[in-house]
This record gives structure tokens, C-alpha cells and sequence, in this order.
């Protein structure tokens, strides 16, 4: 064919521009390769460290019984020999003969008003929301076709509850993850890769990686949360060649996050950001991202119908904890249990409007804030630190015996500002030694949830 002249040129640059641009992506699209080497170097996607605090929801059959915690069935049924509170709470409530799986039709969710859930825990001033889609009993809370029959479409609630909170979820302009168990307590196929000492993989490639990809494409989740990998090392789980997919080639590819479960060993050593354990918390400041997650319910993750005030974290010891947290450098991940007809306790409902109210006052202080160069100090009162940029925040975590507060750490210049945040004055202060310190005189404290406060200082190193 013959390209007219008058729009050869144009054409030519157009094509070549292409070529630049193919060339161009082709360079800097990032691919993974499926060992830690690679996986490691890979950059965490700065939502996640901006976002600081996230909500999550262990929710399951688990809920229906709703004694001890979400691990009820292996305690009942599984370790040897079985915790025998578990075995009297069955004997004296349901008839002999009695099995786990009869708990599904029960799991009702008749109450689940996803866009209820999704309004409280923005209100919370969460930035990111991990539903359980499977615990370690294996039932599924979306239609998994890798779950025949033990999945929340087939029975029970008979609707898709990680697609229903996802749309909430996502509306309120909040990220959504997925929490997912790698391994399940009794199913077939499992039990007979632990009884060959793992040598082989039927679970994993029948069943589990089916189902994450499944699960990746078909929810898009923007961080993935996995468990249960502690019997097995990360070589059985097929890990590094399901996150090289992840952060290569899936349809999240720039944008998810993982924790640090991946296999016996990996905790705190391979991954995104680090678990390391349940309720983490480092005595000093850690070279890498990590969350602590914790949950309102001291003693249990799921539902417990005989929870008590007294086993409750109170909302003072939860602004505490997520103060510290954030000023380790790490997110915060709170965890609430629902009812089995779907409804979230009012308790729990309470303390994370607590924790939205303090953060519309304090939240400056939190969200993309970064550790200081020392995190907390205790001269007077604890008092941990946040920075961003030239600015430090100070956020007392005990109301002061006086109205003076003493800060040791900064050091000030002519041009220091400090203000309280939530009030607009400045603040008098006078330093305690040349360029080192300040006595800063506080104005009559006002009572916010929490009962924690922040002094904003402008102009100190």
C-alpha cells in the first residue's frame, strides 16, 4: 500500500512515539521472580503506610456457636485430647450426634447491612477494611467454587459477603483486603499432604491456589492477609510463585499488600509489611513496615456470646496502643467480631466511633506520619512522637499532673511554634537549656475520647 504523503511524517512520529512508550513501559514495569531475593526488594505501595489504621472482621460459622473463639471446631474436635469446655458447651446444647458442619445453615446473616458496617467503620477514621473470606475451618464467605457446599452461597446466608461489604466498603472511598487461611483443619486432601510429611501438594494445587487466584481476580483486593502457614514450609504453599504472579501480572498488581505469612519461618522475614506474631508490638523502632493486629475482644478474634465488659479493651487503651504503634512506624489493625445474624455489638460499635472522634482532633498526627528521630520519652508523663517534614508532634497519652508539660527531646529555635491540635492558639513555652528542650504551658485540657492530646511543634529538629 502507499501512505499519502501529506501524512507520512505524522504518521511516522506517532509510530516511533508508540515504540518510545512500549519501550519505555517495558523498562520500568516492574516483574518479580518467585524467590524472597526479588519478592523482598519489591517497594510497598504508599497507600498502606499513609493509611495507618484498619478494621478487621473475623467472621465465619465460627460465629454461631460463638464460645471460647474462631477456633471452637479444633478445639472441640481436633487437638487431643479436646478442651473438655468445649465438649460440655456441645453436650448441653445441642443433641448427641451433633456435627460442626450442621452450624452452617445457622450462620443467617439476616442483619447484615453492608453499608451499615461500611458507615461505621469510616467513621472510625479506618483507612482500610480485611474481611475473613476463609478461617482455618475452610467455609468460604463467597462462592468459592473450589468450597462445593461449604460456602456462604450454597448455604447459610445465601448471598456473597465479600462481594457485598467489598461494594460497600470501596463506596466510602476505603481500601479492601482479604484475609485467607492457607491451610484448613479437616479437609481431605490437606490432611493426607500433612501425613505424607508434605512432600506432596494435592492441597495446594487442587484447592488453595485455585481458589486465591480465583479469589484475586474476581475481588481485586487491595491487601492480602494470609494465616495458617505455620505447618508447612513456604516451598508446600507454592508462596513464592503465587506473589510473583501477584505483583507482576494480576489485576493488582501495583497496588496490593501482603503480610509476612507465607510459611513456616517466614514470619518477620519475607513479605510486605510484618506480622511477626498476634499483637505484635517491637521495643524499639523496626527497619521495616509492619501492623500490629489486635483486637477489641482481649480473648477471642470471633463472635463470643459470653464475652464480659471486663475482657474488653476500653477506648483510652486502644488510642494508647494505636498512638504507639504509629509512632513505631507500624499500622494498626483493629479486629471486631459479628454476630451470626450480622449485626457488629454495639460495644464494638462504640469504641471505634471512639476511635474516629479522636482521630477528627488528633488524625493529623497519625495518618502519613512518619516516626521521629526518637519516638517517645517519659520525663513527666508518656509522650510518643510523629513527624512530618519540619513538624513534630507530640501526643501526650496521660493528662498532666500540672498545667506545664516538659519536653526534653526537641530542639527549638527563635521561630518554634507549638499549638495544641484542636485549638487554635499558639502555646507559651520557654526552653529548658539553650536550643534543647521546651516547658510548654498548656491551656485547661478539654475531655476528647481517648483522653489523649497532640501539641503540634513547627520549627524544632
Amino acid at each position: 500500500f502507499q501512505i499519502n504523503r501529506s501524512v507520512e511524517q505524522p504518521v511516522v512520529i506517532m509510530l516511533t512515539a508508540f515504540v518510545f512508550v512500549v519501550a519505555l513501559v517495558s523498562q520500568t514495569a516492574a516483574r518479580y521472580t518467585a524467590n524472597w531475593t526479588s519478592l523482598d526488594a519489591r517497594p510497598l505501595p504508599s497507600w498502606y503506610d499513609e493509611a495507618k489504621l484498619g478494621i478487621f472482621i473475623h467472621w465465619g460459622v465460627f460465629s454461631v456457636p460463638g464460645f471460647v473463639n474462631e477456633w471452637f471446631w479444633w478445639y472441640w474436635q481436633g487437638q487431643q485430647p479436646p478442651d473438655q469446655k468445649c465438649v460440655n458447651y456441645m453436650s448441653k446444647n445441642y443433641p448427641p450426634g451433633f456435627s460442626y458442619p450442621q452450624f452452617a445453615p445457622q450462620f443467617h446473616a439476616q442483619f447484615f447491612d453492608p453499608g451499615e458496617w461500611a458507615d461505621i467503620f469510616k467513621a472510625s477514621g479506618a483507612k482500610y477494611v480485611v474481611l475473613t473470606a476463609k478461617h482455618h475451618e475452610g467455609f468460604t464467605n463467597w462462592g468459592s467454587p473450589y468450597s462445593w457446599n461449604w460456602n456462604s452461597v450454597d448455604t447459610g446466608p445465601h448471598r456473597d459477603l465479600v462481594q457485598d461489604l467489598g461494594d460497600a466498603v470501596r463506596s466510602r472511598s476505603l481500601h479492601y483486603g482479604l484475609y485467607n487461611s492457607l491451610y484448613e483443619w479437616f479437609h481431605p486432601l490437606y490432611l493426607m499432604d500433612k501425613k505424607n510429611g508434605f512432600k506432596t501438594q494435592v492441597f495446594v494445587m487442587d484447592k488453595l491456589l485455585p481458589e486465591l487466584y480465583n479469589m484475586v481476580v474476581r475481588y481485586k483486593p487491595d491487601v492480602i492477609w494470609s494465616d495458617g502457614d505455620w505447618e508447612a514450609p513456604d516451598t508446600y504453599w507454592n508462596s513464592t510463585e503465587f506473589l510473583a504472579w501477584l505483583y507482576s501480572d494480576s489485576p493488582v498488581k501495583d497496588t496490593v499488600v501482603t503480610n509476612d505469612r507465607w510459611g513456616a519461618g517466614c514470619p518477620c522475614k519475607h513479605g510486605g509489611f510484618y506480622n511477626c506474631k498476634d499483637k505484635y508490638t517491637p521495643g524499639q523502632l523496626p527497619t521495616h513496615k509492619w501492623e500490629k493486629c489486635t483486637s477489641v475482644d482481649k480473648l477471642s478474634w470471633g463472635y463470643r456470646r459470653d464475652m464480659r465488659i471486663s475482657e474488653l479493651m476500653d477506648l483510652p487503651t486502644i488510642i494508647k496502643d494505636l498512638v504507639q504503634t504509629v509512632a513505631l512506624g507500624g499500622n494498626y489493625l483493629l479486629n471486631v467480631g459479628p454476630t451470626p445474624d450480622g449485626m457488629i455489638p454495639t460495644v464494638f460499635e462504640e469504641r471505634l466511633r471512639g476511635v474516629g472522634a479522636w482521630l477528627e482532633i488528633n488524625g493529623e498526627a497519625i495518618y502519613a506520619s512518619k516516626p521521629w528521630r526518637v519516638q517517645a520519652e517519659n520525663s513527666t508523663i508518656p509522650i510518643w512522637y510523629t513527624s512530618k517534614g519540619t513538624t513534630v508532634y507530640a501526643i501526650l497519652t496521660a493528662k498532666p499532673p500540672k498545667p506545664t508539660v516538659q519536653l526534653l527531646e526537641p530542639k527549638t529555635s527563635p521561630i518554634t511554634k507549638v499549638t495544641l491540635l484542636g485549638n487554635p492558639k499558639p502555646l507559651s513555652w520557654s526552653p529548658i537549656q539553650p536550643n534543647a528542650g521546651l516547658v510548654i504551658l498548656l491551656p485547661e485540657l478539654p475531655y476528647i475520647p481517648g483522653q489523649a492530646w497532640t501539641l503540634r511543634l513547627d520549627n524544632i529538629q
